[in-house]
């Protein structure tokens, strides 16, 4: 069981209305957010990304010189571990809340450069811009449904690169990423591929992808689209789409029971999916 996050535990207890939340691999946790008319202060043992959504332009944090304003969809606030925050939310917003560790930044981390970092220390940021942090959440994380384990790799993949993006930019750790030339061993890539085969009814993550392959997540996703010409989460989805449209054509069984073994557990959701990549649904092409 995942540790509760005590940023996600105060809010609920305040006027916040929660709206969606997921745990990804190793308890990195996103949460979906609305509020209004509230105060609320944030002091944490964990790091919180907050990424607006919508609205904002009346949320107001408390500094020493007093109340200052700035929030609006696309801003973010970065909330270190033990930094305490005020909040006086006088209007309708909303928002997305990554939640992680610093054991999860360290053992990121190390995946990527193969060291520890001697301390690692975010910065503050409070109504901050950051164009590849809006184009991250705004591609990947709010244009999936969160309830899908079809869509967890999606997820996953991109929390991973939000957080290497605040170690080297929000952080004092000033390495390069490393580069990555080649792709996967032939033998690995084949092996990769068969157990994806067999795992396209379950919730996958690119953790799990990584270890199969013994690989840092990093070094897993880059090798694997280096091979495949595809990001993880897109060949998988690729392949939970190639299964369906097999099933549906040379099979019997009914269409939930298809959604179940692709790794959806909506009918409607897998039945969306499904138009989305083939311009009709299920129903139509079975008919």
């Amino acid at each position: 069981m995942n540790k509760p996050y005590r940023a996600f535990e105060n809010l609920r207890q305040h006027k916040a209305r929660l709206h969606d939340s997921v745990h990804l691999g190793s308890g990195i946790q996103l949460a979906a957010w609305s509020n209004a008319g509230d105060c609320v202060t944030q002091r944490s043992d964990h790091h919180t990304l907050s990424l607006y959504i919508d609205a904002g332009y009346d949320t107001w944090h408390k500094t020493p010189g007093g109340w200052r304003n700035g929030g609006a969809p696309n801003r973010f606030c970065l909330m270190p571990e033990q930094n305490e925050t005020t909040w006086d939310v006088r209007a309708y917003f909303s928002f997305v809340h990554l939640y992680c560790t610093d054991a999860h930044l360290r053992h990121l981390a190390e995946q990527i450069w193969d060291r520890s970092p001697a301390t690692i220390t975010l910065d503050e940021k409070i109504f901050s811009s950051d164009l590849h942090i809006t184009q991250l959440y705004r591609q990947f994380l709010l244009s999936c449904d969160w309830r899908q384990p079809a869509n967890h790799l999606t997820l996953s993949s991109a929390s991973t690169l939000l957080m290497t993006h605040l170690l080297q930019h929000y952080s004092e750790v000033l390495w390069k990423l490393p580069a990555v030339r080649g792709g996967l061993a032939p033998v690995v890539l084949r092996n990769i591929m068969a157990w994806i085969e067999e795992k396209l009814d379950e919730p996958l993550t690119l953790a799990e992808l990584a270890l199969q392959a013994g690989l840092s997540e990093f070094h897993f996703a880059r090798m694997f689209k280096q091979s495949t010409r595809l990001a993880p989460h897109q060949y998988v989805m690729q392949r939970r789409m190639a299964k369906a449209e097999q099933l549906v054509r040379q099979s019997q069984m009914p269409l939930t029971e298809i959604a179940l073994a692709c790794g959806f557990n909506s009918a409607s959701h897998f039945s969306n999916r499904f138009k989305t990549v083939f311009g009709y649904a299920p129903s139509a092409l079975r008919r």
